[in-house]
């Protein structure tokens, strides 16, 4: 038998538990399903300092895990699992939760299922990555760590043109490494590269290796026309070659970009489907970070609100 809830939250990162807090405390009684990832994106973050309440900042873990703990106390229902598909061809909403093992009718649906940062996916990376030994796909996160040392940031598109340009206000030198000899960057964020004084381009390279033994102290790039490799001393990587939003499963039914993040009204969480709602970086190609999330994850749970209100 199906299990009817008011309201289902789909994603456990800022924005679902924000979501969640504003959803209890208005008696939706919502159920959150934390997905795959527990905590989302700032459960690899090592030091979150530009989040406001923690002073002296706090790791993103433990931070999620004070946001987990808000959530119980107002009485969201927080579950294990994974939701594998959906129906919001009509209300309540059908969604799959473990390919099958659970079946929930909602009359409201949050999505916060986020968006993973692309890697290069080799064994070095995701030793440091995880150790927070100096990799990171977030230089307005992470920058402040590298005030006066050298860096690297590896893509050619706006999102790496973005990162190197305000890495470079802060550190010593910004070495951008490109597997092509133009960059894919608009051309305004061209232009802003180029004139950066502190910014290098490393044309035509891969990154083969991230060296270091606790810490990062550099990489090791391939030429990938002529095979020539070379060892650039770096103290930072910054991975930026995009995200991919967690939104395959709502393909059928929610409007999506051309990326895959999920279009909303603006100024609010609505989509296409009403009942349905989207926030964080599920529906944030621009901002992606946690005050953001937050802040959308709370409007998703009263713009739910108010919709559940309109049906009585």
């Amino acid at each position: 038998m199906a299990e009817h809830i008011h309201c289902l939250i789909i994603g456990s990162g800022p924005a679902g538990y924000t979501a969640a807090i504003y959803a209890a405390r208005a008696n939706l009684k919502p159920v959150l399903y934390h997905g795959w990832q527990p905590g989302g994106q700032l459960t690899t973050t090592t030091d979150v300092e530009n989040y406001p309440g923690y002073a002296e900042g706090i790791t993103g873990p433990d931070m999620m895990n004070d946001f987990h703990k808000q959530a119980l106390r107002f009485g969201t229902d927080i579950r294990n699992g994974v939701v594998t598909a959906v129906d919001f061809s009509e209300r309540p909403f059908k969604v799959i939760i473990d390919e099958g093992k659970h079946e929930i009718l909602a009359e409201a649906v949050i999505i916060a299922t986020g968006a993973s940062a692309k890697w290069l996916n080799i064994p070095s990376e995701q030793k440091f990555r995880l150790n927070g030994g100096g990799v990171s796909a977030c230089a307005t996160c992470d920058g402040f760590f590298y005030r006066n040392k050298e860096v690297a940031v590896v893509g050619g598109g706006d999102t790496a043109a973005e990162e190197a340009t305000y890495l470079a206000k802060m550190c010593k030198k910004v070495y951008m490494i490109h597997r092509r000899d133009t960059l894919r960057a608009s051309k305004a964020m061209q232009e802003r590269v180029f004139k950066t004084p502190n910014i290098e381009m490393v044309w035509n390279s891969e990154i083969d290796e991230i060296l270091g033994d606790e810490f990062v102290t550099g990489v090791r790039i391939s030429n990938v026309k002529t095979n020539e490799k070379k060892e650039i001393p770096v103290a930072g990587v910054f991975i930026a070659i995009g995200h991919q939003p967690n939104t395959a499963i709502f393909k059928d039914f929610i409007d999506l970009d051309e990326q895959g993040y999920i279009k909303t009204v603006p100024g609010t969480t609505k989509t296409n489907v009403p009942g349905v709602f989207a926030c964080g970086d599920a529906q944030d190609k621009v901002y992606r970070q946690a005050i953001t999330a937050a802040g959308t994850g709370c409007m998703a749970a009263l713009d739910a609100e108010r919709f559940l209100a309109e049906q009585e």
